[in-house]
């Protein structure tokens, strides 16, 4: 299970997809910097859904952890709208995930061929990785956690061989002052403005870790080995992100080149900066281009599972159709809805140049929204005298607490500077649509929650779907 939920963390992989805002926004001081405070704080929040899982094993994971733990008055509506912030993270992280995917690809193809990439390039292969990770989850469920040992090796030696290459052959590396402590800005901003926005790449790359909870139903001892997976997924994440930023940003040349490649992938740029060879650049940037194709298919799993276990419960429009299973147990029609929601997210880059920055910063917010819920629940229950005691084997005692109120000021800062825009002077086609588009799901799920989720959600079943009990404190 580490294996799998690594696979769609894979931090320092997610760090190199949106290099570019980090780049732009502070340059190396931010990016190393913002990485280890947004680790450290990321504890907090992981250890903290940690502790929620091994009490409360459910597919469901957040929104099923509202409904339990908020207090009563409250609990249905919050777990609900805590619900589609979750499903929309976890779609519009497949689509991202796909694009990145998408632009090693093409960014590969470039170097070799010197074409001019078009968006209809992006959209259509982003479609393709799509495509396959559907089919490989309809058809070949049963090998997904063999898969996930598999590709979290691969992930590893992919990691090493990228790091020791570019670091032994990049015979121009930039000072350490110059990739500690030197400012760089390009976009428009003050510096401590333009340091907020440049935080949004760790924000980024540290995300995704709830994965195992949405597995809890599949898997043996998910009471030890979900709440595991997420910590340890979060551990592994830090130092290999951490290691991968301190390569680049030595290894990195003139920033405004590096930014405005052809090839549209920055860590191409890097690569090929340090290896001055075509083919080696390409054997690196395939490695890469192979972890996002397995991740699009832990993404999908992920993502399918959440939407059954929401539709199960009541909580979206013609559940009875997204919470069906087949003879083998593989809920296809929320797997298919999965797929035609990722491409339609990523259908919005044919209209616009700003759709994929869009794109990532909706399924940053969603995940960190969904993230914030339950250990608002927490807080809120704590506070009110009506907190629910958590009785799994990774119990945090009297420091749930510390770690959720860390956590909860931590994803309530991202969330908002999420919403910031990015580039000055902010125009209609450059301007950050984040908010909007939050204010379009939170519109959606108070419709869809007057029309019919007051009366028919239910939440999770407090009991025989759980297999424990509720203790109040």
């Amino acid at each position: 299970m580490v294996g799998f939920s690594f696979s769609i963390v894979t931090s320092w992989t997610a760090l190199s997809g949106v290099l570019i805002i980090g780049v732009e926004s502070g340059g190396p001081p931010v990016m190393i910097w913002g990485w280890l405070c947004a680790c450290l704080v990321t504890l907090a929040i992981a250890y903290s859904m940690a502790e929620m899982c091994s009490a409360y094993p459910v597919a469901g994971g957040q929104y099923s952890w509202v409904a339990i733990l908020a207090p009563t008055r409250w609990a249905r509506s919050m777990s609900y709208l805590c619900g589609w912030f979750m499903l929309i993270g976890i779609t519009c992280m497949g689509a991202v995930n796909n694009f990145v995917a998408t632009n090693f690809i093409l960014g590969t193809a470039q170097l070799n061929y010197g074409f001019t990439i078009e968006r209809w390039h992006t959209v259509l292969v982003a479609y393709l990785i799509t495509l396959v990770a559907t089919i490989f989850n309809i058809y070949l469920p049963h090998i997904l956690n063999k898969l996930s040992k598999a590709v979290f090796i691969w992930n590893l030696l992919s990691f090493a061989a990228c790091l020791i290459t570019i670091l032994a052959t990049n015979d121009h590396k930039q000072s350490a002052s110059y990739v500690f402590s030197d400012f760089q800005n390009f976009n428009g901003w003050n510096a401590p403005y333009a340091t907020c926005l440049g935080l949004l790449q760790s924000a980024f790359g540290m995300c995704c870790y709830d994965a195992p909870s949405h597995m809890t139903e599949e898997i043996k001892n998910a009471r030890k080995q979900a709440p595991r997976a997420m910590v340890m997924s979060v551990y592994i994440g830090f130092f290999t992100g951490f290691a991968w930023l301190i390569a680049l940003c030595f290894c990195i040349g003139d920033l405004e080149a590096t930014g405005s490649t052809a090839t549209g992938v920055p860590v191409i740029e890097i690569i090929f900066n340090s290896t001055g060879n075509v083919a080696g650049t390409s054997t690196l940037a395939s490695m890469i281009a192979m972890i996002g194709i397995f991740a699009a298919n832990s993404l999908m799993a992920e993502g399918s599972r959440a939407v059954y276990a929401f539709a199960r419960d009541n909580g979206l429009p013609f559940s009875n159709v997204w919470s069906k299973v087949s003879s083998r147990s593989v809920p296809v029609y929320a797997i298919i809805l999965t797929a035609v929601v990722q491409m339609a997210f990523n259908s919005i880059y044919f209209g616009t140049t700003t759709g994929f920055n869009t794109v990532v910063a909706i399924a940053t917010q969603g995940f960190y929204l969904s993230y914030l819920m339950p250990l608002l629940s927490r807080i809120l229950a704590h506070f009110s005298g009506n907190k629910t005691r958590l009785e799994g084997p990774y119990s945090l005692g009297r420091w749930g607490i510390v770690l959720n109120s860390i956590g909860f000021l931590y994803l309530t800062f991202i969330c908002v500077v999420s919403n910031l825009p990015s580039v000055t002077p902010v125009t209609s086609e450059n301007m950050n649509y984040t908010s909007a588009a939050t204010g379009v799901v939170m519109l959606i799920s108070l419709i869809f929650w007057i029309m019919s989720g007051r009366k028919k959600f239910t939440g999770p079943a407090d009991g025989d779907l759980l297999g424990v009990r509720r203790h109040t404190a």
